[in-house]
């Protein structure tokens, strides 16, 4: 029995044992937290669980850690207590949204809705019916905001004197973005800020005619740069009332594309707090758009998982609405313009490769086909650097570099993206929103081969979101466009189309929910933690009425949620 004895400790030996101890201490804490885990643990049953895995898609229980993971997702046998004892309602992963803009939606929740607004006089009323209900704004100092005016709408584009001509709104400081915040329509107050002369602008657009007082993409940046900010006491303010909303509509994560260094310290701030309710993967935007300012963000992931910055946003063209997307040829209603490129080719390609090369993700806003040619050779060029001896698509799996919105792209370029397997950042709302007047500006022939594509690019992964606050956050809503090609609105399809416009690229419903739920997942590097159910993931779900396959799909339009789950924790509940 010589084997059993330990040898004498000496000096020789302390390393023995001190090692032996540790190790023994180690795994005593280790047990000792399994216990605290087990201990804890939370078990919720339901009537039925959608998991979105594969070997088991459907169960109707699990257990949640109390570090907010799921633990165990199993079924229990229908005579079970569980099973007896099992609360109301069918729960799916909670979903996500994948291009949202955070603060952006709390300050228009606080601000004038113009959205549907018909006429100038309504624009007018409702602006008045905000400044009635908030005393004190329109001053030098608290500029009245608003979005969601669309010259479409209102048979031109507005001027300062639209405003100017009603009394009560005369001499009040007033900004208000267009329904694709890509262009905002002044006072003359604010006007008044402004040069006497004022040149045009690379990238932008001043609207001259038939007056001023519209600003679009970079000639935005003159007024901005006047507008008083709100201070992080309003902004905490906006995160709070965004979330609560976004909950609300089953929303348990968003991908926030473009915060500034200040607002990415103060969401890092916020994060874990009783109001952060919300999982947050962020998009890094410099305060001066396009430029490269590595010494003002970190990257960083909480322990949580409920924030993290690991990417970056890119500014490749301006939007469609108001024919600033850059495309390949001119547009059909307006010969004399081909759009804005917000950014030259080789600044874009420059631009990329650096942040790439500092170990963030690459995500370029594109809209045009020019915009998205030019963005597929930046993403190729950074992929051919980072990776000089492995095939790019490889390469790519493990940058996943990504198009945010990917609207218009020509066929070569649509071939370039499948072959590399770069992600589209894809929103479904905006095709049923521009589908009334995408073919004036592109022509029938342009729309039918590059523009809004879904089906034809799911094999490279399509992150689906709604680009809120320019569509609403509803992700039900964004489920029924992606599905029938219809407005969630309306329920109809334009005139030429009424039952869907392009159906030919709809989605079915099961490739729709994961869209908003595994797409996201899988372009912010959280597959199997996030829009899945199983152990080891986040633990977030909703609770439904009854199951999405059971509802008819004209009910996804109106939709309520009853309860939203975010790590464990009940963050809404509709009763």
């Amino acid at each position: 029995m010589d084997w059993l004895r330990l040898p004498r400790f000496g000096r020789d030996t302390a390393w023995l044992y001190i090692s032996a101890g540790i190790v023994g201490l180690a795994g005593f804490i280790k047990l000792r937290q399994g216990a605290v885990n087990f201990a804890y643990t939370e078990t919720h049953c339901y009537q039925s669980v959608r998991t979105n895995a594969a070997a088991e898609p459907y169960r109707n229980c699990f257990s949640v850690s109390p570090t907010g993971k799921f633990s165990k997702v199993f079924t229990a046998s229908a005579g079970s207590e569980l099973a007896k004892d099992a609360s109301p309602g069918f729960v799916m992963p909670g979903l996500w949204d994948g291009h949202g803009h955070l603060l952006q939606y709390g300050e228009f929740l606080n601000s004038v809705d113009l959205f549907g607004s018909s006429s100038m006089d309504d624009v007018r009323a409702r602006v008045r019916s905000y400044v009635s209900e908030n005393p004190g704004v329109g001053s030098a100092r608290e500029w009245i905001r608003g979005v969601g005016w669309d010259q479409m709408a209102l048979g031109r584009m507005p001027t300062a004197n639209d405003l100017g001509v009603d009394k009560a709104l005369k001499d009040l400081y007033i900004m208000l973005d267009r329904v694709d915040v890509h262009c905002i329509w002044v006072s003359q107050a604010v006007l008044n800020l402004l040069p006497d002369s004022i040149p045009d602008v690379p990238g932008g657009e001043i609207i001259r005619e038939p007056g001023m007082g519209v600003f679009c993409d970079n000639a935005m940046d003159m007024v901005m740069a006047l507008w008083p900010k709100p201070d992080n006491k309003k902004k905490q303010q906006f995160v709070k009332s965004a979330m609560q909303k976004l909950n609300q509509v089953g929303l348990v994560g968003m991908h926030d594309a473009g915060v500034t260094p200040g607002n990415l310290n103060l969401y890092r701030e916020l994060a874990g707090g009783k109001d952060w309710t919300l999982r947050v993967y962020a998009m890094a935007e410099c305060y001066e758009r396009n430029t490269f300012c590595p010494d003002e963000v970190e990257r960083y992931t909480s322990p949580d998982g409920l924030f993290s910055v690991q990417s970056v946003k890119i500014f490749a063209d301006g939007a469609l609405g108001s024919w600033g997307s850059a495309l390949i040829d001119p547009y059909t209603d307006r010969p004399d313009t081909s759009g804005s490129l917000l950014v030259n080719a080789s600044e874009l390609v420059y631009q990329t490769i650096a942040w790439a090369n500092e170990g963030y993700q690459v995500n370029i806003h594109a809209i045009g086909d020019l915009a998205n040619r030019y963005a597929v050779d930046a993403l190729t060029a950074a992929l051919r650097l980072l990776c000089p001896n492995r095939p790019l698509k490889l390469c790519q799996t493990h940058h996943r570099f990504r198009i945010e919105h990917s609207q218009i792209i020509h066929p070569d370029d649509q071939a370039r993206m499948h072959a590399i397997g770069i992600i589209p950042s894809i929103q479904p709302t905006h095709a049923t929103s521009d589908m009334a007047y995408a073919e004036k500006r592109l022509g029938k022939e342009r729309t039918a081969e590059e523009a809004y594509r879904m089906r034809s690019l799911l094999d490279i992964r399509p992150v689906l979101g709604s680009d809120f606050p320019v569509e609403p956050p509803d992700p039900f809503q964004g489920i029924y466009a992606a599905v029938t090609r219809r407005s969630p609105h309306t329920g109809r399809g334009t005139e030429d189309a009424p039952d869907g416009w392009y159906t030919a690229e709809a989605l079915d419903l099961d490739q729709a929910i994961r869209g908003f739920s595994e797409g996201p997942a899988y372009g912010a590097f959280m597959k199997g933690r996030a829009g899945v159910i199983k152990p080891g993931a986040y633990a977030d779900w909703i609770v439904l009425d009854k199951p999405l396959e059971d509802t008819d799909i004209e009910q996804l339009r109106s939709l309520k949620v009853r309860e939203t789950w975010v790590g464990g924790k009940r963050v809404y509940s509709r009763d």
